[in-house]
């Protein structure tokens, strides 16, 4: 009789005990206890008749038994939730569209413009998967993607949205403070907001940057407030309690609608190979509802640029 083989709840924590080789981070990963983990590997090894960790009072280590089965289970993991990931987009059908992107993006720009989609594609409907981490196209139960990025994707098609361009931007009301900005010196006498981020020795632009382009050398930084995150950056400067530097395209809107101005038209680039990008997978891209709103969001681009 052929013996019986674990099932997926004893893969996955086979899976994570021999990538972590601690059972207490794996424990931590899979909701359970220490104790709990250690029970289900010894019932896979009761099961199978292998060792497949070989224990010590300090650490654990995979036997050559257990490296055999860890790597089988990673693709049987990795196998099952491609199919699982395919099996949802076939169940929901040909009229959904399944879109990921950032939070910054869906609040600052594409939110304002769905019902503009809608309108003009009345059967297809959009959801949003926001999140800031990438998500893998054949795991993930996604159509089409919009990262941030040098627009690199192995398999992917990748389509340029928006040249960065980071512009000074306030609000109304800290112009009508009594403290004039006639020049960029003037910028000293208010806060000043901007982002810290870094990625393949590209730096995001900040106030020191925007100043040296602007002429001046003797800026001092010690006094500009950082954020993590360009949403917050641009509501210190909605709130009026900063001056701001901010991407135009995430900025448009506030600024059509008067909730922000921009005190200085000199605007700076983020390196050229960084942008936004639309993607999807190479093999869908005469799906219908991937071409509808792949001609609807770079119609839209176009009447964003600065």
């Amino acid at each position: 009789m052929a013996r019986l083989l674990p099932g997926t709840r004893a893969l996955r924590t086979l899976e994570t005990a021999g990538r972590h080789l601690n059972f207490t981070r794996a424990a931590d990963e899979l909701g359970l206890t220490p104790a709990a983990v250690s029970h289900q590997i010894k019932e896979i090894e009761d099961q199978l008749g292998v060792v497949l960790f070989q224990r010590t009072s300090r650490t654990i280590r995979l036997t050559e038994a257990g490296s055999v089965l860890f790597d089988a289970a990673t693709e049987a993991l990795d196998v099952l939730g491609r199919a699982v990931a395919r099996a949802h987009k076939v169940t929901r059908g040909t009229a959904l569209l399944k879109v990921t992107l950032d939070a910054q993006f869906a609040a600052k720009w594409l939110m304002r413009r769905v019902e503009d989609f809608r309108s003009h594609h009345p059967g297809i409907e959009l959801r949003f998967d926001i999140a800031y981490g990438l998500r893998d196209f054949e795991l993930d139960d996604i159509d089409v993607g919009i990262r941030f990025g040098a627009g690199k994707y192995p398999g992917l098609s990748a389509h340029r949205l928006f040249d960065n361009i980071i512009i000074p931007v306030c609000s109304p009301s800290l112009l009508a403070s009594g403290l004039p900005l006639r020049e960029p010196r003037d910028l000293f006498r208010h806060t000043l907001a901007h982002i810290e981020w870094a990625r393949q020795g590209v730096t995001w632009p900040n106030w020191r940057m925007w100043m040296q382009a602007a002429g001046v050398d003797d800026f001092d930084d010690s006094r500009t407030v950082v954020f993590g995150t360009s949403t917050d950056a641009v509501q210190a400067a909605l709130d009026g309690s900063a001056v701001a530097l901010a991407d135009f395209a995430m900025v448009a809107n506030d600024l059509s609608e008067g909730r922000l101005v921009r005190p200085f038209e000199l605007g700076i680039k983020v390196a050229a190979e960084f942008a936004y990008f639309l993607v999807y997978p190479k093999e869908t891209g005469n799906d219908p509802r991937i071409v509808a709103f792949r001609e609807w969001i770079l119609g839209e681009v176009a009447k964003t640029r600065p």
